[in-house]
């Protein structure tokens, strides 16, 4: 994954439908300073943050990750999620996106490593709903006003709407995370046309 492409796809969309950074970051709730820098790449945003633009934007997430239209079955070789093959993050872990080229996933698996040195702690919340699998190393894994200690083989599912957070306890935590976008409200009917 070419990470400069994240925010050259989220400044396509944007001036697609015609909205300046100001209403974007208006509709996210952070800064138009922000947005500016994830747009021209100057910071790769943490996958909460992506997923509040991508429900912005009326797209998934895995479109601001990959452009591709692959449909189907989607096979990845081990190497493909080799530690050098991760987007780090401005919040101090990585991350690979499975199938990224996949369009229209109704799910968007992660892996993420995230090191004790190196996070910088920050609730995330967007919308749907997660579930996160420890691979390995251990970590503080918060939801809501609950902190859970996860090793190894521990899982915890939530509604990510909840604020959230992790902190490594271990030097290294490696762990699967798997969104489920919230769904889209239907749209209404018209009555034109109806008998």
């Amino acid at each position: 994954m070419n990470t400069p492409d994240i925010g050259s796809r989220i400044r396509t969309l944007r001036r697609r439908m015609g909205w300046t950074l100001q209403d974007v970051a208006d509709r996210c709730d952070f800064t138009r300073s922000l947005l500016s820098k994830i747009e021209t790449g100057k910071t790769i945003p943490p996958v909460a943050t992506l997923t509040r633009i991508a429900q912005t934007l009326g797209v998934s997430v895995s479109s601001l990750l990959d452009d591709g239209e692959d449909h189907g079955t989607i096979v990845q070789s081990a190497d493909a999620h080799h530690v050098d093959a991760m987007t780090p993050t401005d919040k101090g872990y990585k991350f690979f996106a499975f199938a990224a080229n996949r369009s229209q996933k109704l799910m968007q698996p992660l892996l993420f490593e995230a090191r004790k040195d190196s996070i910088k702690p920050q609730a995330m919340t967007h919308g749907g709903e997660e579930f996160v699998y420890v691979l390995s190393g251990k970590m503080r894994y918060r939801v809501g006003s609950t902190v859970h200690l996860l090793k190894p083989g521990d899982s915890v599912y939530f509604d990510s709407d909840q604020e959230h957070e992790l902190e490594p306890v271990s030097e290294v935590v490696r762990f699967l995370a798997v969104f489920a976008e919230a769904p889209k409200p239907a749209k209404k009917q018209s009555r034109k046309g109806r008998k």
